[in-house]
């Protein structure tokens, strides 16, 4: 494929006190975002997680490959499968095998291996990440795949949370049960992350500790 390049149009250029203000305003709408694991069942249109998975997709990416696929999962024979398999991966991993000191920073969260909102909330979004991709019919290597896999990741966090879900991020070890109940079992793609997402339950909560989050010192340096 020739280079080609094209105008930037699409820019818009703030007076810098509104790109403080704007900055200041996604901040605080922004740290609104808390893993929650009560979800209500009430329906959320497809229509919305469409234009959520679309937002996850301008993620910058190597090579411009969009090494990822996205599988929104609003059926509720497909959620109980999930949830079966996940929480027998999770009664192993609570019953020890994630390690003394895993498991002992997890105590905080009040997590365990129970997962009914794998089956309550309305759709479960299961991440992909993909070896190859196709172009006219042509494989492709794609390249730093996780690094672009994460960032589209966040993007659909952040659109989720924009549009008004409650989300809840969801990585058993192995997940390689997913690949099957998606149906893409094959040798080019893997599990990346479940995420989970829908309205809040009534008594929804979040963890004293998960509010603790670290000073701008802390998480930066400015040179």
């Amino acid at each position: 494929m020739s280079e080609q390049h094209l105008p930037l149009t699409d820019f818009i250029e703030y007076p810098q006190q509104e790109m403080l203000q704007r900055a200041q305003d996604n901040y605080e709408q922004v740290k609104r975002r808390h893993s929650i694991r009560k979800f209500s069942d009430k329906p959320v249109p497809r229509e919305i997680i469409e234009q959520c998975i679309l937002a996850a997709g301008t993620a910058p990416n190597g090579a411009n490959h969009q090494p990822w696929h996205f599988v929104a999962i609003n059926d509720a024979t497909v959620k109980s499968q999930i949830r079966e398999q996940a929480e027998a991966i999770e009664q192993a991993f609570y019953g020890g095998r994630g390690g003394e000191e895993w498991l002992d920073n997890l105590k905080p969260l009040g997590t365990n291996a129970n997962k009914p909102y794998l089956e309550t909330a309305p759709w479960l979004i299961a991440v992909f990440t993909k070896k190859r991709s196709e172009d006219n019919g042509e494989q492709k290597q794609n390249y730093y795949v996780h690094e672009s896999v994460g960032i589209a990741t966040g993007f659909l966090l952040q659109a989720l949370h924009h549009a008004g879900l409650g989300t809840l991020t969801h990585t058993p070890k192995p997940m390689s049960f997913l690949s099957k109940v998606c149906g893409r079992d094959n040798d080019n793609e893997r599990p990346y992350m479940l995420i989970v997402a829908g309205y809040p339950a009534d008594d929804a909560t979040v963890p004293a500790h998960a509010l603790q989050k670290k000073s701008l010192e802390e998480i930066s340096d400015f040179l």
